[in-house]
């Protein structure tokens, strides 16, 4: 027998016990699933009987030390709950009840591309085709809610009434996976497009939500008063500046393949990420390789549109746009350490002007607080700044001293908003930040002007931030300051106080 032929064998030889072997493994997994099914089933019927033949309140004693090293016998009244003691620690593919609906992301066809199904109650955990939960960072109040019982588990919502105020889309990229992969663009329409699944039982929910209100800031009635905005009735609305506004609510949800492709990483390298680094909080990510979308723990972000919504995608009109990142210390609360609130206030005002001349008016707000660093971390950046010498020089030194980075907002995935709306092109961005400008035209969305926040808007105080990020690279019609002469742009200290 020829050596080819002797290789050709032991290869079948071996294809034959890696057959061998996989078939028993199936076997012994299928039995241990049987079993683990049992045991659960009598688990869940000797607990039940435990609680229909126990009191309806029940007692425990608090084990709380005296002084003597005794043990309090008072007892505390706990609510009884209707949880079993089986607990689902992950899932896995192809094993018993695991019958993910379909979903093909970025298909034409909303029907054809599924719903995106996260819940995990008992008729719709093994539909399961996403990982995560529904809320965003609010889903942690949901948990709670149902641990004390103040929400029911059983709970499904009525949707009636809850349709959006105005039409939006489709528009074709909604049906290219590379444009859309942190939101769902069906989401506003998933009870209307696949109430036959909801009808089944099984607990699908919107992602996004488009209401109408009216919007009152007093700086814009400063804006009437100064004749910079014009009562229309339709869109300023009264001479107290109170504005008409189309909101859109848009929660994430991320195509994790394109989320990847977008950071320039490979999908296991986000998904072991993820998971490592939200304490192990989602399993299945790494369990579960087969789900392709997960909804993020993370705050989502607010649509303001001016004028007509259709107006938001039509490229014979002009579109003046501004892209906003939060900070509750300015935009709520008025610190002038940062240009945030006048910046937003400006794009507001200028939005309405572009939709008053007959074009659209956007300003779109992102929950990416302190940078995406946080209030905690941001406090700690301003001690750091206001204990030494409040220097431009050293903006974001300070910054990455405490973080390790001097930004986390990570605009790669910011254009999506962009492309749901329909928007091709930005006739005048209200910004500056080059981080923004380069994701949206990398997007392939043009921009014509980009317009910066007029310098009698900006505060004495945040000549530190503004002159630093115009350094690193902020588009500005006026002077880039060199080192030396940031190293002389210096905020107030706690104490310098006018009384």
């Amino acid at each position: 027998m020829s050596e080819s032929e002797n290789t050709h064998q032991l290869l079948q030889q071996l294809l034959t016990v890696v057959s061998s072997i996989q078939h028993d493994q199936k076997a012994l997994t299928a039995a241990v699933d049987a079993i683990n099914t049992r045991v659960n089933s009598l688990s869940d019927v000797k607990e039940v009987t435990s609680v229909a033949t126990s009191s309806s309140t029940v007692f425990v004693a608090p084990q709380s030390p005296l002084d003597d090293g005794s043990i309090s016998s008072s007892a505390v009244q706990k609510k009884p709950t209707p949880s079993t003691s089986k607990i689902i620690l992950t899932t896995y593919p192809g094993r018993m009840g695991i019958d993910p609906l379909p979903m093909v992301w970025g298909h034409a066809n909303a029907k054809e591309r599924g719903p995106v199904v996260v819940g995990r109650g008992p008729q719709t955990h093994g539909r399961r085709n996403a990982i995560g939960a529904h809320g965003g960072s609010y889903s942690i109040y949901h948990a709670l809610a149902l641990a004390t019982q103040e929400l029911s588990a059983d709970h499904r919502p009525d949707f009636t009434n809850t349709e959006p105020v105005c039409n939006i889309g489709p528009f074709p990229q909604w049906s290219d996976p590379k444009k859309i992969v942190a939101m769902d663009p069906w989401g506003h329409l998933a009870p209307e497009i696949f109430k036959s699944n909801i009808d089944e039982g099984i607990d699908i929910r919107p992602t996004i939500a488009v209401t109408k209100a009216h919007m009152h800031l007093p700086e814009l009635e400063h804006s009437v008063k100064a004749g910079r905005l014009k009562v229309d009735g339709d869109i300023v609305v009264n001479e107290l500046g109170e504005l008409a506004v189309t909101k859109f609510a848009v929660e994430p949800c991320w195509y994790l393949p394109g989320v990847a492709e977008r950071f320039g990483v490979d999908e296991g390298t986000l998904r072991r990420s993820l998971f490592e680094n939200t304490g192990g909080s989602f399993p299945e990510l790494i369990t579960r390789p087969d789900i392709k979308v997960f909804l993020p723990p993370i705050g989502g972000l607010t649509v303001y549109c001016f004028g007509d919504p259709a107006k938001m995608s039509d490229r014979s009109v002009k579109l003046s746009l501004r892209i906003h990142d939060e900070c509750n210390g300015s935009d709520v609360f008025g610190s002038d350490i940062c240009t945030c609130r006048p910046y937003l206030l400006f794009g507001i005002e200028e939005a309405v002007k572009e939709a008053q001349n007959g074009g659209s008016g956007v300003v779109i707000y992102f929950r990416k607080e302190g940078r995406a660093l946080g209030e905690v971390t941001k406090y700690l950046v301003y001690n750091a700044r206001k204990r030494g010498i409040d220097r431009a020089s050293e903006y974001f030194k300070r910054t990455e001293n405490i973080a390790g980075v001097k930004d986390m907002r990570f605009q790669a995935l910011m254009p999506d908003i962009l492309h749901w709306l329909g928007i091709t092109k930005i006739d005048r961005m209200l910004s500056m930040s080059n981080m923004k400008y380069e994701a949206i035209v990398n997007q392939g969305i043009e921009i014509g002007e980009r317009v910066p926040i007029p310098d009698d808007m900006i505060p004495a105080d945040s000549r530190v931030e503004i002159d630093a990020k115009i350094h690193a690279g902020y588009f500005t019609t006026g002077k880039v300051l060199t080192m030396e002469e940031l190293s002389t742009v210096q905020g107030r200290a706690w104490e310098d106080v006018d009384h």
